[in-house]
C-alpha cells in the first residue's frame, strides 16, 4: 500500500503523523511511504532522516493525495484539502467530526474511508490513540495554567503551591480520565490542592490510591461543581465522550461566582469543549476573558511541545497503520475490532453514533459496509 504522509497546514500545528522510524518500518513491511517535503521539521525531523529511511520525499500535497492508498494527518483535514481527498481513499487521523459539521459534511461529499484515531477503542474501553495526546495535553494543562495566573496576564497573581505560610491555590479538574489524571499529577506535584470529579466511582477509587494526599476525589455534580468552583484558582476541564460532543459542565453563570483573575484550561474543545464560554484559541492567541476569568482553549495543545508529542503518537497509531496497510481496511477491521470502532465515515455513510447524533444524521452500521 502507499502511504502519504502529509505535511500539517492548520495554525501552528507542528506534528507529524509518522516520524522516520515509523517509515522504516513500513518499509519492512513492503508498503511505499510518501512524504510531504518538510513535513517533519517541526517537530525535528528533517526531510534527509526521513530519505534515509526510505520515504520518497514529494514537494506538494496534492500529490500525496494523488498517490497515495491513505494518507495520514495529525489533525482533521483542512478546507482546502477537501477537494483532493478520493474516493476510497483511507484518511487516517485525528477526526474530531462530531464538533464540526462542515468536516463533517465535507467527508460524507468526498465518498473516502474516514478512520479516527480518537475513536479507536479497545475492549477495556481504553482509547488508545487518544491516550499519549491526552497525557501530554493533561500535563500541559497544568503548565499553562499556572503561567495564565500569573499578574502579568490579567491572572490573580496566585503560585500554585504557595510557599510556607501562604495557603497553595485549589485546583479543580473536571473528568478523571487520562486528561484528568495527568493534569492532578502535576497539580499535586506542584504542591496546590486539587479536587478531581467525576461520575465514574471506581475511576475515583483508583485514583484515591494513587494520588497523593493533598488530591480529594468527589463524585461529580452540578451541586459539587458550583461550590467547588467558587474556590478554585485553577480548572480543568477534561471530559470526554468518545466520538461525541463534550457536555458542558461549566455555565456562563458559574463564572459570575469564581474568583477574578482565575484560570480555565479546556481540554475537550477539540469535542466542542466542556465550559460554556469556550471558544477555540490558538497558540499565538491562546486566551480571553469573559466576567474576569482567563479562558486557555488551545484546540491543538500537544503541538506546542512536537517533538515529544509526535514520538509518542508515533509509537501509538504505527502498529494500527501498519495492519491497515498490510491487510487493507475492510479485512482490518473485520479481522480487529478496535479499528472497526474508528469507522466515522465509510464511503458517504456515517458510522459512529456519536457523530450521526450531534447532526441529527442517519448512522449506518459499519458491518453493512465491509
Amino acid at each position: 500500500m502507499i502511504t502519504g504522509i502529509l505535511k500539517e497546514i492548520k495554525t501552528e500545528e507542528n506534528r507529524v503523523s509518522m516520524t522516520p522510524t515509523g517509515v522504516e518500518v513500513m518499509k519492512t513491511h513492503g508498503h511505499t511511504v510518501l512524504v510531504e517535503k518538510n513535513a517533519g521539521v517541526g517537530s525535528g525531523f528533517e526531510d534527509k532522516a526521513y530519505a534515509a529511511a526510505g520515504a520518497e520525499i514529494v514537494k506538494t500535497a496534492k500529490e500525496i493525495y494523488d498517490r497515495s492508498d491513505m494518507v495520514m494527518h495529525v489533525k482533521e483535514p483542512m478546507p482546502s484539502e477537501y477537494g483532493m481527498i478520493r474516493k476510497d481513499q483511507i484518511v487516517f487521523t485525528y477526526l474530531h467530526l462530531a464538533a464540526n459539521e462542515a468536516l463533517t459534511k465535507a467527508m460524507i461529499a468526498t465518498q473516502s474511508i474516514d478512520i479516527a484515531y480518537e475513536t479507536i477503542q479497545k475492549a477495556d474501553g481504553s482509547l488508545p490513540l487518544l491516550i499519549p495526546m491526552s497525557e501530554v495535553a493533561g500535563r500541559m494543562a497544568i503548565q499553562e495554567g499556572a503561567k495564565y495566573l500569573e499578574m502579568e496576564y490579567g491572572g490573580e497573581g496566585v503560585l500554585l503551591g504557595g510557599v510556607p505560610g501562604v495557603e497553595a491555590a485549589t485546583v479543580l479538574v473536571i473528568g478523571a480520565g487520562t486528561v484528568g489524571a495527568q493534569a492532578a499529577k502535576m497539580a499535586c506535584g506542584l504542591g496546590a490542592k486539587v479536587y478531581v470529579v467525576d461520575s465514574d466511582l471506581p475511576r475515583l477509587r483508583y485514583l484515591n490510591d494513587v494520588m497523593p494526599q493533598n488530591c480529594f476525589t468527589l463524585i461529580s455534580s452540578p451541586a459539587t461543581i458550583r461550590r467547588l468552583i467558587r474556590e478554585a484558582d485553577l480548572v480543568i476541564g477534561s471530559v470526554l465522550i468518545p466520538g461525541a460532543k463534550a457536555p458542558k459542565l461549566v455555565t456562563r453563570d458559574m463564572l459570575k461566582t469564581m474568583k477574578k483573575g482565575a484560570v480555565m484550561v479546556d481540554v475537550a474543545i477539540d469535542q466542542g469543549g466542556c465550559f460554556e464560554t469556550s471558544k477555540a484559541t490558538t497558540h499565538k492567541d491562546p486566551i480571553y476573558t469573559i466576567d474576569g476569568i482567563i479562558h486557555y482553549s488551545v484546540g491543538n495543545m500537544p503541538g506546542a511541545v512536537a517533538k515529544t508529542s509526535t514520538l509518542a503518537l508515533t509509537n501509538a497509531t504505527l502498529p494500527y497503520a501498519v495492519e491497515i496497510a498490510d491487510k487493507g481496511w475492510k479485512k482490518a477491521m473485520k479481522e480487529n475490532p478496535e479499528i472497526k470502532k474508528g469507522a466515522n465515515v465509510i464511503q458517504g455513510q456515517i458510522t459512529f453514533k456519536g457523530v450521526a447524533d450531534a447532526f441529527g444524521m442517519k448512522l449506518t452500521s459499519v458491518d453493512k459496509l465491509l
